[in-house]
């Protein structure tokens, strides 16, 4: 991987995050802009030190270094869950957190088509969505 491919990868991991962070900013949530590009970025970079490690020792596992972050956004995740009397709160922003990370780590292995395609899935899913639940409650309250 040279190092303008590397460059690369992080922009559009930090422009992808930066995204669905946005939308989560514009939301008002605790988990925005800022937490949502570092996740997005240095889910990239352990990606893009996987393909290096591999380049270094062939026998070297990737997969390690993915399961790793996985693993360690879920504890983030589990940090922004709020559990009250009455609901549980936080299991959206935990769940953006966690596709901020695939999508860092789509952009480490260039898998760009995967890490756009998800992105606007995701912000059209955290939008609209949104909206149509709101539209929804508001029905469901009128009968």
């Amino acid at each position: 991987m040279s190092d303008l491919t590397v460059v690369i990868n992080l922009v559009v991991a930090f422009l992808l995050g930066g995204a669905i962070g946005w939308v989560r900013e514009m939301e008002g949530r605790t988990a925005g802009l800022m937490t949502h590009i570092l996740v997005s970025v240095g889910s990239a970079l352990f990606m893009i030190t996987s393909v290096h490690m591999l380049n270094i020792s062939p026998s070297a596992d990737p997969g390690r270094i993915a399961a790793g972050v996985v693993m360690g956004v879920g504890f983030i995740g589990a940090g922004c869950i709020l559990q009250g009397r009455q609901s549980i709160r936080g299991i959206t922003s935990a769940t953006s957190i966690w596709i901020a990370a695939a999508v860092g780590m789509a952009c480490g292995i260039s898998f760009y088509v995967g890490a756009t395609t998800t992105t606007i899935i995701t912000i059209i899913t955290l939008r609209s969505l949104r909206q149509a639940k709101k539209f929804i409650k508001t029905d469901k309250e009128t009968e």
